[in-house]
Order: C-alpha cells, then structure tokens, then sequence
C-alpha cells in the first residue's frame, strides 16, 4: 500500500514534534485504558517480546517496558522513531509498515495497535491483521484500540492528521475472527471531555497449537 503509506508518513513526519508534546503523557488521563495495558501485559507474561506498532514518540512503548515487557516499536514516520529513540534511549524503536513487518513467524508474545490501524483504508485492513497474526505466536495476544461507530460500515472521518476510520466493534471483530484470532475482551467507553467519538479497546488471541 505505497500510497496510503506515503500519505500517512508525510502526514505524521509533519506533526511529529507536537504529536509528543501532547499525548507523551496522555494515560495520566484514562485509568481504564491503564487498566487494559496491565491485564494486556499480564497476560502476555513478565519478560514478553511485544511490538508497540505504530509507537508514535514511544510512550506506550515506554509504559509496556514499565510493565515488565520486553517491548519494542515499530513506525511509518522516521520523526516519530527519531523522537521515540532520544526519549527512551534504552529501548528499541524500528522505521517500518505494519503492512510489511520484518519479523519472523510467531516471534512476538503480544502486539499492541493502539489507535494505528486507524488510518488504513478498510481494504487493505485484512492484509494488515493477517500480519499481524503471523508474527504472533500461538497462544499470543493482540490488543487493539480505535474509534467506535455504529455503522456496519467503517466510516470516514476527517482526523486531525490524515483521514480516519470508526469501526464498529463488531464489524472489526468479525475481520480479526476471519484472520484466525478467538475474542478475550472487549470494551467500549463514552468520549471524555474533548473526545469525538466513543472509544473501544479489543483484545483477541492466537489460538495455541492444539
């Protein structure tokens, strides 16, 4: 997907800077979310390789580290890895697509897709899970954040750095079962204050080898 990749680099290359400035300590303000990172964290197990994708500035990336997690991140925008390397000098930060990961089969324990799918056109969002479930090993978690809707269809919304999708959780959870995953959890909470839209939270699994 070199266009759409293109676009979205460029896009965030452009904000890079202020994007840290505003969300580096944005899980001060959402407890669950907090919450969801642990259980995540717990259930991938003390020491787990984990891929924060799409880790903007590395904050998230920081926090599964915090947690306990052998944690790394991966990113479209050389800004953004830029930043997240001088921030967290310690950790492992990676220029690349989600489409496209160099990774091998089953290597990861966990993947963390905070609010970074958002972006992809629904086409090419199967490709993407599919990626997703090979890096994983079986038994591995995915925990996966975007915007709620409540149409079937993902709808378009104008974001304020490149275009975005909503996703119903439903329609997106039958795209995850269809990539091989089984459901763990799923949660949806209301907009806080400054917030657009609903915000959901959706943890599935690799299934273990039988």
């Amino acid at each position: 997907m070199p266009d759409t990749s293109t676009a979205i680099r460029s896009a965030y290359d452009a904000v890079a800077h202020l994007y840290a400035d505003l969300f580096t300590d944005v899980l001060k303000s959402f407890p669950l979310e907090r919450a969801l990172l642990s259980a995540f964290a717990e259930l991938v197990g003390p020491g787990a390789r984990v891929a924060d994708l799409g880790c903007g500035p590395g904050h998230l990336t920081a926090h599964l580290s915090a947690l306990g997690l052998s944690a790394f991140g991966v990113d479209l925008s050389p800004t953004m890895i830029s930043i997240a390397r001088a921030a967290n000098p310690d950790l492992e930060f990676t220029e690349g697509s989600m489409a496209r990961l160099d990774l091998p089969d089953a290597g990861l324990a966990g993947i963390l897709a905070f609010y970074s799918v958002i972006h992809t056109p629904p086409a090419e969002l199967p490709p993407v899970l599919a990626e997703f479930h090979r890096v994983l090993e079986p038994g591995g978690h995915l925990m996966l954040g975007f915007f709620a809707g409540d149409d079937p269809e993902p709808q378009a919304f104008d974001h304020k750095v490149v275009t975005a999708y909503r996703w119903s959780p439903t329609t997106l959870l039958a795209l995850l079962r269809a990539s091989g995953f089984t459901d763990v959890a799923e949660v949806v909470r209301e907009p806080q204050v400054g917030e657009r839209f609903r915000q959901a939270q959706l943890l599935v699994r690799k299934p273990a080898t039988p």
